[in-house]
C-alpha cells in the first residue's frame, strides 16, 4: 500500500508524499526501507530519526520538530512520510489489521475424522476440524470453529462464532459464549483443587467438584490457561475479559467484565474480581478475596487482603502503591547507609 492509502484508512493527516510504498510494519529500531513504524511519545523520536523506516504514525501531542526535517515548511526527510494521528497505538492497530494475512475461512461441516455423538447438536454452519470430539448432548452453534483435536464434553456448549484452537478442552457441562477465542491447550472445567484430611489421618480425600465453568461473550483466553469448575455453582469469566497464557483460575472464581489478566497469574478459589480490573504478570491472589472494579495489581504482587475498587496495589504482601513507594524508598536508604558503613 502507499502512504496515501494508509493515511486514508487510519484517518491520519499525511505530511510528505502519498506515493511511498509500504510493505511491512515494525519497530523503529528494526525498520528497513518500505516499513511503517509508530511513535507514541518523544522518548522514541531518536529511533525514527536515526532509523530507516519510510513512514511513521505519530501521536498528535508529539512535537513535529522531533520528526520533521523542516518544521516551517512541514517537510519530512526525503523519501519519508509522517502520518499524524490522535492515538498512535489505535492507528497502528488499524494498520496491523490492514496488513494482517487473511486466511481462508474454514469450511462449514465436520471433518471425516471428527467424532460427534448422535445426541450432540452441531449447527450446519459450524466447522468441526480433524480429530475433534463432540460429546453427548453437547451443542456447537453456527459459525463456531473447532480447529483440530478439540474436545467438547457431554452437555457442554460452544457459542456462535467462537474459535477453539488445537487441543482445547471444554469439559462436561461447561459453556463458552459467543465470539470467544480459546488458544491452544486451554482447559475449561478441570476439577478444582480441593482435598480434605482423611478420617484416619493417613491421606487426603478428594472433594468432588460438581459445578461448571461459564465463559461469557467476547472472552479471549491464552494458551495453556486452565479454568477450574466450581465446587457447587459456576466459575464465571465475564464478557470481554482477556486472559493471557499460563493463567490458573481456581474453582468458584467470579471474574467481571473487560478485565485484563496477564501471564502466570494464579487465582485461588472463590475470588471475586470486579469489572475492568487489570492484573499484572505473576500475581498470586489468596482464596476468598475480593478485588474491586477498576483496581490494578502490579506484577508479581502477592495479594492476601481485599483490594478496594479503583486502587493500585503492589508488592508482597500487596498494599497501596503510595505505601509501597515509601517502603521502597526507606529500604533503599537503609541499604545505602549500611553499604557506606561496611
Amino acid at each position: 500500500m502507499t502512504t496515501g492509502q494508509i493515511a486514508e484508512a487510519v484517518g491520519a493527516e499525511l505530511i510528505g508524499s502519498p506515493d511511498i510504498s509500504i510493505n511491512r510494519l515494525d519497530a523503529a529500531d528494526r525498520a528497513t526501507e518500505g516499513t511503517l513504524t509508530f511513535l507514541r511519545s518523544t522518548k522514541y523520536a531518536a529511533a525514527w530519526n536515526n532509523g530507516k523506516a519510510s513512514a511513521v504514525l505519530v501521536a498528535r501531542d508529539v512535537p513535529l520538530n522531533m520528526v520533521l526535517e523542516d518544521v516551517d515548511t512541514k517537510r519530512p526527510a526525503p523519501g519519508r512520510a509522517v502520518l499524524v494521528v490522535a492515538d498512535a497505538d489505535a492507528a497502528m492497530i488499524k494498520a496491523l489489521n490492514i496488513f494482517a494475512p487473511k486466511p481462508a475461512p474454514p469450511a462449514a461441516g465436520a471433518h471425516p475424522s471428527a467424532v460427534i455423538d448422535a445426541t450432540a447438536r452441531v449447527d450446519p454452519a459450524a466447522s468441526i476440524g480433524p480429530n475433534c470430539t463432540v460429546g453427548a448432548g453437547a451443542e456447537v452453534r453456527a459459525g463456531a470453529v473447532l480447529v483440530g483435536n478439540v474436545f467438547v464434553g457431554c452437555g457442554a456448549r460452544v457459542g456462535e462464532g467462537s474459535v477453539l484452537h488445537p487441543c482445547v478442552a471444554v469439559l462436561e457441562r461447561c459453556e463458552v459464549g459467543r465470539g470467544c477465542i480459546l488458544h491452544s491447550g486451554v482447559i475449561i472445567g478441570a476439577d478444582g483443587f480441593g482435598y480434605h484430611p482423611s478420617p484416619d489421618g493417613r491421606g487426603l480425600v478428594k472433594i468432588p467438584h460438581i459445578g461448571n465453568v461459564v465463559i461469557d461473550d467476547g472472552v479471549e483466553i491464552g494458551a495453556n490457561t486452565c479454568i477450574d469448575r466450581g465446587k457447587f455453582g459456576s466459575t464465571v469469566v465475564g464478557a470481554g475479559t482477556k486472559i493471557d497464557n499460563l493463567v490458573q483460575v481456581g474453582h468458584n472464581c467470579r471474574i467481571g467484565r473487560c478485565c485484563i489478566i496477564c501471564g502466570n497469574v494464579g487465582l485461588s478459589g472463590s475470588i471475586t474480581i470486579g469489572d475492568g480490573v487489570m492484573i499484572g504478570g505473576g500475581v498470586g491472589i489468596a482464596d476468598n478475596l475480593e478485588v474491586g472494579s477498576g483496581a490494578r495489581i502490579g506484577a508479581n504482587a502477592g495479594v492476601i487482603n481485599n483490594v478496594p475498587a479503583g486502587q493500585t496495589y503492589l508488592g508482597t504482601p500487596a498494599g497501596p502503591v503510595s505505601e509501597w513507594k515509601r517502603i521502597y524508598a526507606f529500604i533503599r536508604r537503609v541499604g545505602r547507609k549500611r553499604a557506606a558503613e561496611i
